[in-house]
C-alpha cells in the first residue's frame, strides 16, 4: 500500500512495510554497493525505468513527460553510455530532471531500502524526545505542548487525547511546532477536532489518480478526508475540521503556533490550516517548504527514487508550500518565537524570557539542506 511519508522525517522513524509499488517492466533487485561501476545496458534500463515511473506516478503530469521525453533523448544520444559508478549514475539522473524543472523532494537513490530494518547512526546518539511533550501550565489558563512528528502511534494519539482531556479549560494555548519533522493525519485531526466549534473546510489534497487506483487510498479511513470531484488523471480531496460531540471550551482559545525552518510536512500543514482559518497566530520564521507527499519506488537493478506523488494546498489560492513554506503572522528568529508568544499572552517579559529558556526545545530549529532524506 502507497505510504504518505514526509519527506523529512528521519529514516529510522519510517513504518515497517516493505516496498510495494514496481514500475513499468521492472522487479525490485538487491542493491550492489553504490561504489559498483554501472553497464552501458544497465544504465539505459535505469533511465528507462525512471522515466516510465514518473509517467505513471509523479505528481505534476504535464511535467513528468517533459522529465520522461528529456531521459529518452539523452538515452538515445548515447548520455548515459559513459562507464559510471551507481552513485554517479544515481545524481546523474537526478540533475537531468532537475534541470527541466526543480522539485526539491524527487531524487534517484544508487540503492533499495529496507524499511524492516532502517541503517542505524554510525555514532550513537541520546533517544530522541517523545513524539508529544511539555504539555503544561505554564501561567493561569495559558497551556503550552510541543508537538515534534505525528506518527499515528498508540503512545502519541494517547498524548494528544490527554492533552486535550487536561487543558480544554485554556484560554490560551500555544503550540510549539518548531522541531515537528511530519507524519500524518491521526494527532492532528483529534487536535482539530478540540479546538475548532463548527466543521471547517482546511486545506485540499491532490494525488495521481494512477497511484490511487495502483495501491489504494490511504486517507479513505478518515472521516476528515471528503474526496471531490476531480480531473481523470488526479483525485482530489478536502480535509476538514469535524467538531467533537462534547463541546470544549478549548473551541473558543486563542492559539499561537510556534514555527521555524525544521517545521515540516504535516507540521506546516496543520499551521496553514490554523492560519489560513484564522484560527491561529503564527510566530517564528517560515517553515521548511516540504509540501509533497510521496513514496520510495523500485526501478531497474536495484535503484530507487523518492517519488512526490500528491501536494496539499490552500483550497482558495491553489499555493502550496513547497519550497517556500508557510510565512509566520509574526515574523521572528525561531529561539524568541515563545519569549515573544508569552508577552502577547500577557505574561511579564522577565518571566517569559525565564520560561522560554526552560522551554528550549531539544532538536535543531533550522532549516535542512533540500535534498531527499
Amino acid at each position: 500500500m502507497l505510504r504518505f511519508i514526509p519527506l523529512t522525517l528521519a529514516l529510522a522513524a519510517l513504518p515497517a512495510s516493505p516496498l510495494s509499488a514496481q514500475s513499468a517492466g521492472s522487479a525490485a533487485a538487491p542493491s550492489a554497493p553504490a561504489t559498483t561501476a554501472v553497464s552501458v545496458a544497465e544504465a539505459r534500463a535505469i533511465a528507462e525505468a525512471f522515466a516510465a515511473t514518473l509517467e505513471s506516478n509523479f505528481l505534476f503530469p504535464e511535467t513528468a513527460t517533459r522529465y520522461a521525453s528529456a531521459l529518452r533523448t539523452k538515452v538515445a544520444a548515447g548520455g548515459y553510455d559513459k562507464a559510471v559508478t551507481r552513485e554517479k549514475l544515481a545524481d546523474m539522473l537526478t540533475a537531468d530532471v532537475q534541470a527541466i524543472a526543480p522539485d526539491g523532494h524527487l531524487q534517484v537513490f544508487p540503492t533499495a531500502f529496507d524499511f524492516k530494518t532502517p541503517a542505524k547512526p554510525k555514532t550513537p546518539s541520546a533517544p530522541p524526545p517523545p513524539e508529544v511533550e511539555q504539555m503544561r501550565w505554564i501561567a493561569p489558563e495559558v497551556a503550552f505542548v510541543r508537538f515534534n512528528s505525528f506518527l499515528g502511534t498508540p503512545e502519541s494519539i494517547e498524548a494528544t487525547r490527554r492533552f486535550v482531556r487536561e487543558f480544554g479549560e485554556a484560554r490560551t494555548l500555544i503550540l510549539d511546532l518548531r522541531t515537528h519533522r511530519g507524519g500524518g493525519l491521526d494527532e492532528m485531526d483529534i487536535l482539530l477536532s478540540a479546538v475548532f466549534a463548527k466543521p471547517t473546510r482546511l486545506l485540499m489534497m491532490e494525488t495521481r489518480a494512477a497511484i490511487i487506483e495502483r495501491d489504494g487510498d490511504p486517507l479513505a479511513a478518515f472521516p476528515t478526508i471528503k474526496t471531490i470531484p476531480s480531473p481523470a488523471d488526479v483525485v482530489r480531496q478536502e480535509h476538514w475540521a469535524l467538531p467533537s460531540a462534547e463541546k470544549q471550551p478549548i473551541a473558543r482559545a486563542t492559539i499561537y503556533v510556534l514555527t521555524s525552518g525544521a517545521t515540516a510536512s504535516a507540521g506546516e500543514h496543520l499551521a496553514l490550516a490554523l492560519k489560513r482559518t484564522q484560527r491561529a497566530t503564527l510566530v517564528g520564521e517560515p517553515t521548511a517548504g516540504a509540501g509533497h507527499f510521496g513514496d520510495i519506488l523500485p526501478l531497474a537493478h536495484g535503484f530507487t527514487t523518492f517519488m512526490p506523488v500528491g501536494r496539499t494546498y490552500d483550497p482558495e489560492t491553489g499555493i502550496d508550500w513547497e519550497g517556500a513554506g508557510v510565512a509566520p503572522d509574526i515574523a521572528i528568529t525561531a529561539d524568541r518565537a515563545l519569549a515573544e508568544t508569552l508577552q502577547l499572552a500577557g505574561i511579564e517579559k522577565v518571566a517569559a524570557e525565564q520560561l522560554s529558556a526552560q522551554l528550549t526545545p531539544q532538536r535543531p530549529m533550522a532549516r535542512r539542506a533540500r535534498r531527499a532524506f
